[in-house]
């Protein structure tokens, strides 16, 4: 779903406004978007950096790279050597790169001329926009509020029509947040006040392609203002899982278990004493989600993303083999094709998936065996239903489950830090970091000192063996 994903990672897709790319011209301190795309520069410019040094005509014939008159047989050594050695380089390049593309995204924005923008393809969707001249602006835009979460697969013949359309639906409303439209179908997000989100409800029940009922959608408080702005677009996926919709299809979805059911499988699978079973709790999130809330004795992924899901499937098949698998995620988005990914392997005995998430289980049971807060991909970052804290502080090691993001440029990571150690100057994700930002508060430049990875990503494998 649109906010079933990494924020710092899949869902912009290189989208920034002019404001946003002249401001960083003149200022210092990046917004989290703006490290993105930095991030995603440097790590083109390393890759360019390192590929150019190959030895295309190695004596021996196997892989080689040359610099600084030496060879190096294996990638590792290649990219320490560069890491180490050519830092100034790699800046240089990544700098250039950088300013490039923001030149590229001024001038696509300025003659709205993207491949994938909601306007690629006009068209008359005022039928499909509702009525609101009853309605004051007023309460279309103060009020209490609150944020939905839906997605509906279907056939999408022109998905750029419907993207046109959510804009000016979204827009009408006053409404911020995140909508992902494909020939699949339609993912989104939004924020509203509660007048603005029920006409946003009705509208998309009364659409002729999705018909959708009032229960598909998930709701808690919020509104707007949880969101930093309005992002649409039209992709390959509705949520990115790097996989072909056409050859792993929604329609080769696990069985779908409403949360009672789900409950009482989950309950069974508690109850017995034995290490033994033969069933399998899967949490499909990424690990900074089930790492503040999880079901109880659920198996975790260490992944970053949900696109290594499948990956992580292919590398850890012992685990499922013979086994009742009873998949989660927040809302159920990534359920849908991760079940259908995990049946296709023709391991499992069966696979089952919790319908609409942990969002619609913890609306029946709010106690029950899902423990901590659910991870959402807004400005609030996490919601609750119940007091338990499962996770620590970074530093201090006391309970503490409230995400920030890293104080360091060019880091996407997420941070749990006490506020006593926020108050100690212990803002970043690592010691690491924590050094590199105190560098760069000491540096004219925005642009000194900024590799993305550090001991967070450094750590950790990118596909962990939980065999």
């Amino acid at each position: 779903m649109a906010s079933d994903e990494n924020p710092c990672s899949e869902f912009v897709d290189f989208e920034l406004s002019n404001s946003a790319s002249n401001g960083l011209k003149q200022e210092k301190q990046l917004s989290a978007s703006q490290r993105r795309y930095y991030s995603f520069c440097r790590r083109k410019s390393f890759a360019a950096f390192v590929a150019n040094k190959q030895d295309l005509n190695p004596d021996d014939g196997g892989t080689s790279w040359c610099c600084c008159e030496e060879t190096f047989k294996e990638h590792s050594a290649i990219h320490k050597h560069v890491a180490r050695t050519h830092d100034a380089e790699i800046q240089q390049l990544a700098r250039a790169a950088y300013e490039h593309l923001l030149s590229q995204l001024e001038k696509e924005t300025e003659s709205q001329q993207q491949p994938n923008n909601c306007e690629a393809k006009p068209a008359d969707i005022s039928a499909w926009i509702p009525e609101t001249g009853h309605i004051s602006e007023e309460q279309l835009q103060k009020g209490p509020g609150k944020v939905l979460l839906y997605y509906h697969y279907c056939q999408v013949d022109n998905p750029h029509v419907i993207c046109a359309w959510q804009k000016a639906l979204c827009e009408k409303l006053h409404l911020n947040g995140k909508v992902r439209v494909a020939t699949e179908g339609i993912n989104g997000t939004v924020g509203g006040t509660n007048v603005a989100t029920d006409i946003y409800i009705n509208a998309m029940c009364s659409h002729p392609l999705f018909k959708m009922d009032t229960e598909d959608f998930k709701t808690s408080d919020g509104g707007a203002e949880c969101f930093t702005d309005l992002r649409l677009g039209v992709y390959k996926e509705i949520v990115p899982m790097g996989m072909d919709p056409e050859v792993i299809s929604y329609k080769l979805a696990g069985i779908h278990l409403e949360p009672e059911e789900f409950h009482k499988e989950v309950d069974a699978l508690l109850s017995k004493e034995d290490s033994s079973n033969d069933t399998v709790l899967l949490d499909c999130r990424n690990f900074y989600e089930s790492k503040i809330g999880q079901f109880t004795q659920c198996l975790a992924p260490d992944i970053r993303k949900f696109s290594y899901f499948p990956d992580y499937v292919d590398q850890n098949l012992e685990l499922f083999r013979d086994k009742k698998v009873l998949m989660y995620c927040t809302g159920g988005i990534r359920c849908e094709r991760g079940s259908a990914y995990l049946r296709s392997k023709d391991v499992c005995k069966e696979v089952y998936q919790l319908r609409g998430g942990i969002h619609k289980y913890l609306e029946q049971f709010p106690e029950g065996f899902y423990r901590g807060k659910l991870f959402v991909f807004d400005e609030r970052y996490a919601i609750s239903s119940n007091n338990d804290v499962i996770s620590d502080c970074r530093y201090c090691g006391s309970p503490w489950d409230q995400y920030k993001l890293c104080s360091t440029q060019f880091c996407c990571q997420l941070v749990l830090s006490c506020v006593a150690c926020r108050e100690a100057g212990h803002t970043a994700c690592c010691p690491t970091c924590l050094t590199k930002g105190r560098a760069q508060s000491e540096k004219s430049s925005a642009f000194q000192h900024h590799k993305e990875e550090c001991e967070c990503t450094g750590g950790r494998p990118r596909i962990p063996q939980d065999v």
